[in-house]
């Protein structure tokens, strides 16, 4: 099969690869219908050390080719969604809604690797979630997001405490911060303010259910929140970027009794010990237990109730990965769809 494989920074190629095979009886192999380049993918295709060769992807929709035989959730000819972690979903952390943490799980990516033809799923029964019957194509990329964007967009609202009466500010305008804007707006929050400068990016937003926008950012963009929320700060922030800036504008911007969820992928984010101690601030957040929420958003997106599919601002096949990898890189788009 054809795969993508990463050797270094910059270094994004498209390669033979071997066919997945069962492994273990709780294995599932899928044949990838859609797969995404995800934001986090950006953070070795930028600083990965020569030679550190990976399969890429953990994003991704599928069929199922072939079960093991301790598999009983899905079956041959069905089609899935898939967590990008790797979950029994019977552990006491995965039955108290943490899958992302699962004492048996994995990620997916290393050698399991989804930006490819055909794909092995470990632990299938916790991991896919089949929809109800064969979605229509339009839907798909919908279904795609559920995977990792749309999921982890849903806990971070989920994690800061979205919801009627609520006014969401939302730090970063990425496919996480629009699905977190989208999440906001389905759990009922009276307003969202998106924070970004990309003309883009904000009519998306708006789109997804954006009633506010502020270009400012840093202490700037705080100083807006305040302005727009009375003096006082957002009941719930979303952080989706990841970065000191990010982080320290998401709890400056939250009002004392607020919540904070986050989910960017953090990297060297100190807290200061007074903005800590001081603010008066819930801090939720890390990688999102996307197997959680995939039924309640399955079922939206098969209802037409959401279109997040909409993140989606480029398409290739598998083939050009290393062109949507630059793409997304040098922000000409926001997240690019693979048809292996």
């Amino acid at each position: 099969m054809r795969g993508v494989v990463m050797y270094g920074a910059g270094d994004v190629r498209v390669e033979d690869r071997d066919d997945p095979v069962i492994q273990e009886p709780t294995d599932a192999i899928i044949k990838v219908v859609a797969a995404c380049v995800c934001g986090s993918d950006l953070w070795p295709y930028r600083g990965a050390p020569e030679g550190n060769r990976s399969f890429m992807g953990h994003e991704y929709v599928g069929v199922v080719e072939q079960i093991g035989d301790q598999v009983t959730t899905v079956a041959p000819g069905d089609f899935v969604v898939g967590s990008f972690m790797i979950s029994d979903n019977t552990c006491p952390i995965c039955t108290a809604g943490y899958q992302s943490r699962c004492v048996n799980g994995m990620g997916v990516g290393g050698e399991i690797g989804t930006q490819a033809q055909y794909a092995r799923t470990p632990l299938a029964d916790g991991t896919l979630v089949a929809t109800d019957g064969q979605p229509d194509a339009d839907l798909v990329p919908s279904l795609l997001t559920a995977s990792d964007v749309l999921g982890t967009g849903w806990f971070a609202a989920d994690a800061a405490q979205a919801g009627p009466g609520r006014t969401v500010a939302v730090v970063g305008d990425g496919a996480v911060g629009l699905m977190g804007v989208l999440a906001a707006r389905q759990m009922g929050a009276e307003r969202i303010i998106a924070m970004s400068r990309h003309e883009s990016r904000q009519k998306l937003a708006r789109e997804f259910g954006a009633t506010d926008v502020v270009v400012e950012r840093g202490d700037e963009g705080v100083a807006k929140i305040k302005e727009l929320t009375d003096g006082l700060g957002a009941h719930s922030v979303i952080e989706a970027v990841g970065t000191q800036e990010s982080m320290m504008q998401a709890i400056h911007s939250t009002r004392p009794g607020g919540h904070v969820g986050f989910v960017g992928l953090s990297f060297d984010v100190k807290l200061p010990g007074r903005d800590l101690f001081g603010g008066l601030v819930h801090l939720h957040g890390g990688p999102a237990p996307v197997r959680r929420y995939l039924p309640e958003l399955i079922r939206l997106i098969m209802d037409r109730t959401i279109d997040p599919g909409k993140v989606f601002d480029m398409t290739l096949p598998l083939e050009d990965a290393a062109q949507g990898y630059r793409a997304m890189d040098e922000r000409k788009a926001v997240k690019v769809l693979l048809t292996p």
